[in-house]
């Protein structure tokens, strides 16, 4: 899963004011109860000590609906000088909360985000498109989701009856098919250049669904999924077709997962490419070689949660005591931070993802893993953990 949405956070001045809100809206009272939650939250970060301007700026952004349908959550995190993510989450939290600290309380956002997929709805017929970005990260506005209509610009669309004169007629309405077909193409090409989504999912016409489909470039065409059942005009069955996105969606998710879950283990078979481990897993995060972190779903309520490390002032400087900071020659800017937060903090510091990994589908020694971009003669390298003869590493694979 990509972080790049955390790295305005790396290198920003500290305390972290971190809130995790229900943003749900729904019912007659839910502005009013909106403006509870979030009392209910400051009220608990004024007793910490939290700044009374930074608060004032968050009330700002909370009070603003994110315009999605449903319940879900937001996430906010505020620096010294006021803030700098705010984020939609899937999910809404099992209860409103929030953190100061010296640095922000990332896993739980993270985690939350392994479950959202943003994603591009095209719904086309002959004449164009309406595009929709889905809310699934990046906070809309009062209105709503972001919305975008393109039209084609030919509307010769429509084909006279065969034989004589109308073979023409059909051969003008084809082409203008086709023609509208690439403006929408070229309109879903520079977006997906733009905003990189996880998926484009196309729906409408069937017509003009192949003919957008055969129109995008490669890019688009390898995150491109037709959705039956949606469409541009009245009629659309609205229940049927949100459960076929939410398939769709359902199914991205797996794969994703699965990709990097795949790579993990034939890495670990071969005894190259990955490592596992927490101390092996610092190593190899300090030298910046990870690509993907691995954690078991539990991450946030396993031993690891209760692990602390010591972090330098840079993000992959990270290790398990003072001492061994002072190996690397970190001596100043030194403190200690709870294992989650470095360890995700590292990650940002590398461009590195996370993914989350059920029981039984890996074997993670210490609930953490990582899959490698590369790695030399002095790498941590180990084998599968159930050919390994250090019983007190067997003990704690999860």
């Amino acid at each position: 899963m990509d972080l790049h949405w955390l790295k305005p956070l790396l290198g920003r001045p500290s305390p972290f004011t971190t809130v995790y809100i229900d943003a749900t809206r729904t019912g007659a009272n839910a502005d009013a109860e909106a403006a509870d939650r979030w009392r209910a939250v400051r009220r608990s970060l004024e007793r910490d000590g939290a700044s009374a301007a930074v608060l004032d700026q968050i009330a700002d952004v909370v009070s603003v609906p994110t315009g999605v349908r449903g319940p879900h959550g937001r996430v906010v995190v505020a620096d010294a000088d006021g803030v700098v993510v705010d984020r939609v989450l899937s999910e809404p939290p099992a209860q409103s909360h929030a953190v100061l600290g010296p640095a922000p309380a990332l896993l739980p956002a993270v985690k939350a985000a392994d479950e959202t997929v943003t994603y591009l709805l095209v719904e086309v017929d002959r004449n164009g498109a309406d595009l929709t970005w889905a809310a699934g990260g990046t906070v809309r506005t009062e209105g709503g989701q972001e919305t975008e209509t393109v039209d084609g610009g030919h509307d010769d669309v429509h084909k006279t009856r065969e034989g004589g004169l109308g073979r023409r007629g059909q051969t003008r309405a084809e082409d203008s098919w086709g023609r509208n077909a690439e403006v929408v193409a070229a309109v879903l090409d520079r977006r997906v250049a733009e905003r990189r989504p996880d998926l484009v999912l196309v729906t409408g016409d069937i017509r003009a669904v192949g003919l957008v489909r055969d129109a995008v470039a490669a890019p688009t065409r390898e995150i491109l999924v037709e959705v039956p059942g949606g469409g541009r005009g009245d009629g659309v069955n609205v229940s049927a077709f949100e459960a076929h996105v939410s398939e769709t969606l359902a199914a991205y998710r797996v794969r994703r997962c699965e990709a990097v879950l795949s790579r993990f283990r034939e890495a670990q078979g071969r005894g190259d490419g990955s490592v596992t481990a927490l101390d092996d897993v610092i190593e190899v995060l300090r030298r910046g070689q990870v690509e993907e972190l691995v954690l078991h779903v539990d991450a946030l309520t396993s031993g690891l949660a209760e692990r602390t490390l010591w972090v330098g002032p840079e993000p992959l400087q990270v290790a398990t005591s003072v001492d061994d900071l002072a190996s690397i020659g970190v001596t100043s800017g030194v403190e200690e931070m709870d294992a989650n937060v470095a360890l995700i903090r590292a990650a940002l510091g590398q461009d590195a993802g996370v993914t989350f990994a059920e029981d039984g589908t890996v074997d993670l020694v210490d609930g953490i893993g990582a899959v490698l971009r590369w790695s030399d003669e002095s790498t941590p390298s180990e084998a599968v953990p159930s050919q390994s003869a250090d019983q007190a590493r067997l003990r704690n694979v999860v």
